[in-house]
């Protein structure tokens, strides 16, 4: 058994010559395919071992979609309040000054009005980082007020959704930013302007069940978990097994929830070309 055994007592390297290997070189996907980070972030963060969607956040989708990546934010310092004035193991307040030093953002959505291949048009962006991309007050408004921007310049609006549903510390502040959207999305609807919902991994609760599903085009990206609550809640109210793939976009395309499931990699492309269709 002597090749199990050490010749040297110790590792001889001396500490300053030693060479730190670099965080962040490699990502393995669930199916434990590895792949080399630069080349996932040129295939749009979409691993070509496997198909596999990696979750990203609106600085990438952003950088993915507009032109050049270039494009001007719009009712950025906008920051929740605490109306209820909420406690569990820490203040409100306190989770969103953790949530804003943590994700450098001052909610969980973003606005960006560009060009998508020529088009202008306007994009919300949600990002799961901040406090699980749960709608708020803030997120209500700011895409009430993208909404009124695009219906002023004419501009058709792009929603990426990526959420837990409602923020359950604004009680029902957070609930009624439901009807708020729902109604700023009709007035567009009046306006005859295009709205493009992206249904990203995950999009759940009151998000689902407000405007993440109200798109002229419902899109989802491939193996998104969609829905309004959990299996295990489902299961127990109607009593009943839940299909395979309960809740995937796969699931929800063949039963007509959505209208296409498409690839981070030609998202781009379809939204230009639907927008130029539907324009």
């Amino acid at each position: 058994m002597a090749w199990f055994l050490r010749k040297k007592k110790n590792i001889i390297t001396p500490i300053k010559d030693r060479k730190d290997l670099p965080k962040g070189l490699w990502y393995r996907t669930p199916n434990g395919k590895i792949i080399d980070t630069d080349e996932l972030k040129k295939n749009a963060y979409v691993s070509p071992e496997d198909g596999y969607h990696v979750r990203i956040q609106s600085k990438e989708y952003f950088d993915i979609l507009f032109d050049n990546g270039n494009f001007s934010e719009i009712n950025v310092k906008m920051i929740s309040k605490d109306p209820i004035k909420w406690i569990d193991r820490k203040k409100y307040t306190d989770r969103i000054e953790e949530a804003k030093k943590k994700t450098n953002l001052y909610d969980a959505i973003r606005t960006g009005v560009g060009k998508i291949n020529g088009i202008n048009m306007v994009i919300s962006c949600m990002d799961f980082s901040f406090i699980g991309g749960s709608m708020g007050s803030v997120v209500g408004e700011k895409i009430s007020r993208a909404i009124k921007h695009c219906i002023e310049k004419k501009f058709p609006y792009v929603l990426i959704s990526k959420s837990g549903g409602a923020r359950i510390m604004e009680s029902s502040f957070s609930l009624m930013q439901m009807a708020k959207t729902i109604a700023r999305l009709t007035q567009l609807r009046d306006s005859r302007i295009p709205y493009l919902s992206i249904l990203t991994d995950p999009t759940t609760g009151g998000v689902t069940a407000s405007y993440a599903l109200l798109g002229d085009i419902n899109i989802a990206e491939p193996g998104a978990l969609i829905g309004f609550a959990g299996p295990r809640v489902i299961r127990e109210t109607i009593g009943k097994n839940l299909p395979d793939g309960f809740q995937t976009s796969e699931f929800l395309l063949e039963h007509g929830f959505i209208d296409l499931i498409s690839s981070r990699i030609n998202l781009k492309k379809n939204i230009s070309n639907l927008v130029s269709m539907m324009m």
